[in-house]
């Protein structure tokens, strides 16, 4: 990768799609362009009208190349939604060399191996994370490369996905005129934005909030070992406030976004919006016990799933909360109580001339996730895994 090399993130989220162009100088990330547009075609994170994505990227990145004074033809792209999910897997091998030493073939072959496994019809093995490898019975082996066994066993756990919806977002992004550097899930890239290799190492679970859906990813010895997707965001929280207080959804989003807070502090002042159609006056307290039941709600799923994976309070890296519904006043509170854990806002590090907003976690780690990409130097990832797939299914797009 050249030192001046042009890397372009592109989410694309169920309420806004955000593009951020960066340029890599030496170790440094700089910022030329940051962007964002609202979103239309999405549902719960997926692609549901491909067309109208594809017609607001194109938009977007107009914009962006306007900002930047820079031509994009590539992009790094995010997949998040609900339809993504894990599962565990395992294989074994025999060793192939006469010498008994693992080779990185020997690696790839079991890897390759643990994706043997019965999906629908309708679903993709995206990416493997090997959780842990066992040679000869020797368990808890993170890097078996060189080691001398007989037999090489993998656990690992396999990143899948509903393949239409799949299949929609790749091809809204190449009728946009792009193409694809790579596809990674929204939550892995929010934690290369916002996590350190110290929390990873230590166990860390990121809590990515965003409009319809709120991610989990767990980390722990520096690797992946929980992931999920849960149907509701903030803006469910944003329809609490329209129902319960019976109003427009866009006079709710206001109010959440200023006034918004998930508990009680010491002002009793009441809250005055001033409309000349429809004034409205209403407690600080009245608002509150419609946020909190919301937010209670997603950190009580939070908390069943660390419980079903044994990590129930037992993450020493503590909480890592991102997405625009991190930015709820006093989140950070309700979330050390409901969870019982160490909590943070995170906030994207290592590029310069970001905000620090944990919003643009996810848009930021699909740029950091880009400068670290060499063309040859890189593990398989996820759309170079389905590159093969994907040029048959779009051969038409594809050049």
């Amino acid at each position: 990768m050249s030192k001046s090399q042009i890397i372009t993130g592109l989410d694309i989220g169920t309420n806004t799609i955000k593009v951020l162009v960066a340029q890599k100088k030496g170790k440094e990330l700089e910022v030329l362009a940051q962007t964002q547009i609202p979103s239309f075609g999405m549902r719960k994170g997926a692609v549901v009208n491909v067309d109208e994505v594809a017609k607001n990227i194109e938009s977007l990145i107009s914009e962006a190349e306007k900002l930047s004074s820079k031509r994009i033809k590539s992009v790094f792209v995010n997949i998040g939604g609900s339809h993504l999910y894990i599962t565990p897997s395992d294989s074994i091998i025999s060793v192939s060399r006469a010498d008994q030493k693992i080779s990185q073939e020997d690696i790839e072959r079991v890897l390759q191996a643990a994706r043997a496994i019965n999906i629908p019809s309708n679903e993709e093995i995206l990416d493997v994370f090997p959780k842990e490898f066992i040679v000869d019975d020797q368990r808890g082996i993170k890097e078996p490369l060189g080691l001398t066994g007989i037999r090489l066993e993998a656990k690992v756990i396999l990143l899948c996905v509903f393949s239409p919806y799949f299949i929609k977002l790749t091809q809204a992004v190449l009728n946009s005129k792009l193409q694809i550097d790579d596809i990674v899930p929204s939550p892995l890239a929010a934690a290369s934005a916002v996590l350190t290799p110290q929390q990873k190492e230590l166990g860390v679970a990121l809590i990515d909030i965003g409009s319809a859906t709120t991610s989990l990813a767990v980390f722990e010895e520096g690797d992946l070992i929980h992931f999920v997707i849960f149907p509701i965001g903030s803006a469910n929280i944003t329809n609490d406030i329209a129902i319960g207080l019976k109003i427009e959804i866009n006079t709710a989003e206001n109010i959440k976004k200023e006034h918004g807070t998930c508990l009680l502090g010491q002002s009793k002042k009441k809250i005055e919006i001033t409309d000349k159609s429809s004034p409205l006056s209403f407690s600080k307290k009245l608002l509150v016990d419609i946020i909190n039941p919301r937010v209670s709600e997603i950190f009580d799923l939070i908390n069943k799933e660390l419980k079903k994976i044994g990590r129930q309070q037992l993450l020493p890296g503590g909480v890592v909360l991102t997405g625009g519904g991190a930015k709820l006043q006093k989140i950070k509170e309700i979330a050390k109580q409901e969870l019982k854990l160490p909590c943070d806002i995170g906030t994207p590090i290592g590029i310069i001339g970001i905000e620090e907003d944990p919003s643009l976690a996810t848009v930021c780690g699909l740029v950091i996730d880009g400068s670290d990409t060499t063309e040859y130097d890189r593990s398989p990832s996820i759309f170079k895994k389905t590159k093969l797939w994907l040029k048959k299914v779009f051969r038409v797009f594809i050049p």
